[in-house]
């Protein structure tokens, strides 16, 4: 399904595209230099329509990283709520091994009183 999502939104994209390469094929002159508007330095031509989609792809470019930059505060605290989370895991994993709970222990207790005389009451003095 997302295939088809993705190939119903890029082939009409993609059309429009080819028509505006198409529309806007005619070369125009870009210049780098500001100060010598008559003879200027810096300058290429070439078609409008890549200087259009060239500038909307170093937009994207920028975006996306001006993006990512300002979500470094994020990022940075999930890192460390992680490294606290398998810190927690690992402790609390630990305290699990060390601890024997008091209902494992009392039946080997009653397992090795039960042979000896002194684990037995004597119930005639018990009487008295």
């Amino acid at each position: 399904m997302q295939k088809f999502l993705t190939a119903l939104v890029l082939i009409p994209l993609g059309l429009i595209f080819i028509v505006f390469a198409v529309a806007n094929r005619h070369l125009v002159t870009v210049s780098f230099d500001p100060l010598e508007p008559l003879n200027p330095m810096g300058t290429v031509q070439m078609p409008l329509f890549v200087l259009i989609i060239g500038v909307a792809i170093l937009g994207v470019i920028a975006g996306g990283v001006a993006t990512w930059v300002r979500q470094r505060h994020w990022r940075r605290a999930a890192r460390r709520h992680q490294a606290e989370a398998i810190q927690a895991q690992t402790q609390l994993a630990n305290l699990r091994a060390s601890v024997v709970t008091p209902a494992q222990s009392e039946p080997k207790r009653l397992l090795l009183g039960q042979g000896s005389a002194a684990g037995r009451r004597d119930k005639t003095s018990a009487a008295l």
